[in-house]
């Protein structure tokens, strides 16, 4: 996590020998054509040295995958479910690969089917550091698959509940690159993401962290419009009024997202000052800016602030719900507990108007991404301690 730098060039090897592939594999010349023009496009990203390696393995990777078919997986176990779809984690048995595979079972009809795989193919142009990484998509026996690089670490929802809460400097990092991967996608791709949550940045043991499940289809939304009743708790007032929304949709809920990694639950409705006494403790605070430097709090024997069991918070109805989004303040970070940057960060994401909410330029500008594009913050360590994963080695870092 260095501050941005020049680009590197990319050398993608599409052929045997050096390049990682076994002579046996045959690359046609539509393939290697697309794999230039791919090299071309990755060019204009502004990637470091690390960056680069990783996406020049996936990409030597899937030139070995080919065609995505039912019979060539074998599940390995469940990742998780949600968004009308289940994910598992499987191996690619011709090329032995590791992949999450999202199963989406839909009743529709074939026209409808064959759009929504023709709208997925655009994944496999997106191809960024802060992006999940695609294989391809393919239908089988009534079943939509999905199929991306498995990341090990899992999502930040299933990390928060290891970690009970997670720390500034660590969500310093994950601002980063949940700004960076929308931006990409509204650059590069001209698309929202229109579903950022903490079960859609995942995250793995080689410290990445990154976007999935955007909205790329807009059949593939409308086909599961009945699916995401949940999902509805992090969309922005405007949007659950049904009125005109755009990127600054995902700025509210990337907030929305991080007051809740931060306190351990979700956010609404906001935790009385009892409930802050139970997952904050007595805090010792500089007067002068209110910010955190030390505190009371005991401690957990893995070195956590000890935390209230109840991580979920209070219970409400989905309509209670959504009509305190659209009519009551927005939620807020506690003060006195986190540094002043931060704060205003997340309140200048969780403005009720959209036009008083920060655009992506203005947050990629803000003193806290600012301070923790420069912190020297190890991520995928402190990610492994967390979720009990070995960190690995390899320049690659292939996290299987």
């Amino acid at each position: 996590w260095p501050p941005k730098r020049r680009p590197v060039p990319l050398n993608i090897t599409p052929t045997g020998g050096e390049g990682g592939l076994s002579t046996s594999t045959t690359i046609t010349a539509a393939s290697e054509a697309n794999l230039k023009a791919l090299q071309k496009k990755l060019e204009e990203l502004d990637l470091d040295a690390q960056q680069k390696k990783h996406l020049e393995a996936f990409l030597t990777q899937k030139v070995k995958v080919g065609e995505l078919k039912d019979d060539d997986f074998h599940r390995i176990c469940e990742l998780g479910a949600g968004n009308g779809g289940v994910v598992n984690k499987v191996c690619h048995k011709p090329s032995g690969l590791v992949m999450a595979r999202k199963l989406i079972h839909l009743e529709i009809k074939p026209a409808i089917r064959n759009q929504i795989i023709r709208e997925l193919q655009l994944l496999h142009e997106c191809n960024s550091p802060y992006i999940v990484s695609f294989y391809g998509a393919f239908y089988s026996d009534g079943e939509i698959s999905i199929c991306m690089e498995h990341m090990d670490g899992g999502s930040l929802d299933q990390v928060l509940k290891e970690a009970k809460r997670i720390p500034e400097e660590i969500l310093g990092k994950v601002s980063i690159a949940v700004l960076r991967g929308l931006a990409y996608l509204r650059e590069k791709h001209h698309i929202m993401h229109r579903d950022v949550k903490p079960s859609n940045i995942l995250v793995n043991s080689c410290g990445e962290i990154k976007l999935c499940d955007f909205g790329v289809s807009g059949q593939l939304i409308d086909s599961m419009a009945n699916s995401f009743v949940g999902t509805r708790s992090y969309m922005s007032p405007e949007r659950l009024q049904g009125t005109h929304y755009s990127v600054q949709s995902d700025v509210w809920s990337m907030g929305l997202s991080l007051v809740e990694l931060s306190i351990g639950r979700y956010p609404i409705p906001p935790p009385d000052a009892k409930e802050l006494e139970t997952i904050f403790g007595r805090l010792i605070m500089d007067g002068s800016d209110g910010d955190m430097h030390s505190s009371t709090l005991p401690r957990t024997p893995g070195g956590r602030p000890a935390s209230s069991e109840n991580s979920d918070g209070p219970v409400m109805a989905i309509f209670e719900l959504l009509n305190y989004i659209v009519n009551k303040p927005p939620p807020e970070l506690p003060h006195g507990v986190f540094t002043s940057d931060f704060h205003d960060f997340v309140t200048r994401c969780l403005m009720k108007n959209p036009k008083d909410r920060a655009d992506l330029k203005m947050l990629m500008n803000h003193a806290f991404i600012k301070r923790s594009e420069v912190e020297e913050v190890d991520f995928a360590c402190w990610l492994c301690k967390t979720m009990g994963l070995n960190q690995p080695s390899t320049p690659t870092c292939t996290a299987d």
